[in-house]
């Protein structure tokens, strides 16, 4: 059994200045929980030529499985609070889970202000192997920024997730957050205070992703929690409200749950983004059949077109066989 992860504002707080001061990136490292084979650190450049390396938990697949899922976190970003979703996947899916620039082991070490460059920087997540079909989860802060991803254009990419999604409105808890890590800036550890910067300057470039929203044609699909307090529901609501997508968004609502849905039952979670998966839609209706057709008998139809006897010019009977006349 893994070990939880801190949870709460104090426990997530200790755990950052207790990383710190042992130069960890992870608050508690997924080696210790889960086998190399189920849960593993990975790493890629950046896209766009930014020359960074982006640090990021999978699940190692033997041969590629028929979808990819691609989960870019929040603010703070840390994927090693996916860990428990990664190790309940079922084998005939993957995942992968980003710490994004400026966060745990990624780079650099400054924070990324700029939606549009973090999205180009994770552009290569949505490289796929042949055949294979992406859903695009973006959590918290990391749902606009997939969103800007999914702008960009893939023809593996099938379905976008917006999850607990944060669109520059604070809930009650997000906003005290804020204010306190405003004043302590210069105390907290460098994950608190990139994100305290980032959050605190999204709504000011939120323009292009609430455009993308308008623009992309592909499913969309908005989970949130009714008792979300960083990112209240009813902002994820008007978001679908007053969005003219070319596709109608759709908005599901978990009961009980906060902002943190990673952190409930992992197999809850997973059945929630299976729903996300596109279906191929049936050809008719459900209940309604074609009607049955009985083909002719060939060799009837045969036997009525060519009689077995004929006869010739002068009227002597021929006989009609599979060879010919004679």
């Amino acid at each position: 059994m893994a070990r939880k992860r801190p949870k709460g504002v104090v426990g997530v707080g200790l755990a950052c200045l207790t990383s710190t001061v042992l130069g960890r990136t992870e608050h508690v490292p997924t080696t210790e929980d889960y086998p190399e084979h189920v849960v593993r650190r990975t790493s890629f450049t950046a896209g766009g030529d930014l020359g960074w390396r982006i640090s990021a938990l999978e699940t190692p697949r033997d041969t590629p499985a028929p979808w990819k899922i691609v989960v870019v976190t929040g603010s703070p970003s840390w994927a090693e609070y996916w860990a428990p979703v990664l190790a309940a996947l079922p084998q005939d899916r993957e995942m992968i889970v980003v710490d994004r620039p400026g966060f745990g082991a990624s780079e650099p070490a400054d924070h990324v202000p700029d939606l549009e460059v973090q999205a180009l920087a994770l552009s290569p997540l949505l490289k796929a192997a042949p055949g294979q079909k992406i859903l695009l989860v973006g959590q918290s802060y990391g749902a606009a920024i997939a969103t800007l991803m999914a702008r960009r254009g893939s023809r593996r990419l099938k379905s976008l997730v917006l999850l607990s999604g944060y669109y520059g409105e604070p809930g009650p808890t997000a906003r005290w957050l804020l204010d306190a890590g405003a004043k302590a800036m210069a105390l907290i550890p460098r994950d608190l205070r990139h994100a305290v910067l980032e959050v605190s300057g999204q709504p000011e470039r939120l323009a292009p992703v609430r455009d993308a929203l308008r623009r992309l044609n592909l499913p969309i699909h908005v989970i949130h929690g009714d008792k979300d307090d960083f990112a209240p529901l009813d902002a994820a609501e008007r978001l679908v409200a007053e969005t003219r997508s070319r596709r109608p968004m759709r908005l599901a609502t978990v009961a009980g749950a906060d902002h943190f849905i990673n952190d409930g039952p992992p197999e809850a979670l997973l059945a929630t983004l299976e729903e996300c998966l596109p279906r191929r839609r049936p050809l008719l209706p459900e209940g309604l059949r074609l009607p049955e057709v009985t083909l002719p008998d060939l060799g009837r139809l045969w036997a009525s077109i060519i009689p077995a006897r004929a006869t010739n010019l002068g009227g002597e009977p021929v006989r009609v066989n599979a060879g010919g006349t004679g």
